[in-house]
């Protein structure tokens, strides 16, 4: 019996090799010739995504961000008091002379009272002093408010103004923060410092540009009296948001007897009291320049435009010094800091050259943004030395000991500044930053050269 043919099998399919796509298809329609591709399509593969910039990976470590944003809230005040209290007095009592005394008495109360301060919260930790330390300084805010709107004694403003002088260094305990949380000897952890400091001086600058604007802005649209409420309430706010963080604190070491102990204050550190002379003629620089600005602008008819101009300056210095964070510059902070005076020293002629020159207060004003490129990466250096050199379990006071060198060198640079431009000329007065920054340079110079020669020998 014959058997059925096998029905024969289909021949496999064979996949289209990869390379090969099947050819586009052409059709003409009545005046367009159209090619259709039928091939597979390809997804263009993803990019590798970009890894965090160091402020980004700055920020990553748990907790930064809540005390960051509370010592911001703290720290924004700092630049709204002052004016505040200007514009209250005079506004109140008609006296400029009067308001300069009370907030002069004001300053030089901080100075005398703020490293105290900051011993006592090296010594029993940043919540249980820093929380009634601005309690009592919110208080002598709110009385000075009081008095002026009542119409107290003069003497009263004085008293209570001075009480302000309790007002802890936020930007120095969040320094100590940092510090604490990226405290080793790994590259990595030196270069995020390095980042971090920028980012508290860019913050300096932010939050003394933005200070006076928002005080002239609130008592001018409210009430004479608000900018000084408003920074009462805001840095109680945030120095209770700061404190509250206690994760990121620094622990209270006990204290031990020792040449880099906590027995051991700030100043008998090496190296140290050069550096402070190094701030107070730095802060000399930065309160001629305020003083004069206004003076050269009302000598031209535009007093109202010295804030603007004064915070182009500012504004230079928060943006060189959140790129400066972003970079990482070569050698050690003792090797840069000559150079980073040396590079303010230069820019610092160009107001005076821009002033002399043309006279126009909108050069002048570009003169001031380029010159205050170099002020954050001078103060940054400056920090970070402070920060090596202070004693362990004594940085708070150490930082405080440097913002107090700062502020005496304002009031000095200040008197100077003002002598210079009542007295010669508001042109001739933008030598004094130029004389105070020679000055920082010099002592800079003094004192790498003395450390050379004592490693030498």
């Amino acid at each position: 019996m014959p058997q059925p043919s096998p029905r024969p099998r289909p021949e496999p399919r064979l996949a289209p090799h990869p390379e090969t796509r099947p050819r586009p298809l052409p059709a003409v329609t009545q005046d367009t010739l159209v090619i259709a591709d039928f091939g597979p399509r390809t997804r263009t593969p993803r990019r590798t995504p970009r890894p965090p910039g160091p402020y980004r990976r700055l920020f990553t470590l748990p907790g930064t961000r809540a005390f960051t944003a509370g010592n911001l809230i703290a720290r924004l005040p700092m630049g709204m008091f002052s004016v505040s209290a200007v514009i209250m007095i005079a506004g109140s009592r008609g006296s400029y002379a009067l308001a300069g005394a009370v907030t002069a008495t004001g300053l030089a109360a901080t100075a005398l009272v703020a490293p105290w301060t900051a011993r006592l919260v090296d010594r029993y930790g940043q919540a249980r002093i820093a929380v009634p330390a601005t309690a009592l300084a919110a208080l002598g805010s709110l009385a000075l408010l009081l008095c002026v709107h009542y119409g107290a004694p003069d003497w009263t403003l004085f008293a209570a103004y001075a009480a302000t002088a309790t007002t802890p260094n936020t930007g120095g305990m969040s320094r100590a923060r940092w510090a604490h949380l990226l405290d080793g000897d790994k590259k990595g952890d030196k270069e995020a410092l390095h980042t971090a400091n920028s980012f508290e001086q860019a913050a300096d600058e932010l939050c003394f540009m933005l200070g006076p604007v928002l005080a002239a802005f609130l008592c001018g649209a409210l009430f004479p009296e608000a900018g000084t409420l408003v920074g009462a309430v805001l840095m109680m706010t945030g120095v209770l948001v700061f404190a509250a963080q206690r994760s990121t604190e620094p622990p209270v070491q006990p204290r031990v007897e020792g040449l880099h102990q906590r027995g051991t204050s700030p100043l008998r550190a090496p190296g140290m009291r050069p550096l402070l002379a190094v701030c107070l003629a730095t802060g000399a620089v930065f309160g001629s320049m305020e003083v004069v600005t206004i003076a050269f602008a009302d000598e031209r008819g535009h007093r109202t435009a010295a804030g603007a101009v004064l915070a182009l300056q500012a504004a230079g210095s928060c943006a060189a010094g959140l790129l400066y964070g972003a970079l990482r510059p070569a050698g050690s902070a003792e090797r840069r800091h000559p150079w980073c005076l040396a590079a303010m020293t230069v820019l610092m002629t160009l107001p005076l050259f821009a002033a002399a020159l043309t006279g126009s207060l909108l050069v002048l004003a570009g003169a001031l943004l380029v010159a205050g490129m170099a002020t954050a990466p001078t103060m940054i250096t400056n920090m970070t030395l402070v920060q090596s050199r202070t004693p362990e379990g004594r940085l708070n006071e150490g930082m405080t000991l440097a913002v107090t060198g700062l502020l005496g060198g304002i009031a000095c640079g200040s008197a100077a500044g003002g002598w210079a431009a009542e007295h010669v000329s508001a042109t001739a007065g933008y030598g004094v930053p130029v004389a105070a920054a020679t000055s920082a340079l010099l002592l800079s110079l003094a004192t790498a050269r003395r450390a050379d020669s004592r490693i030498s020998h």
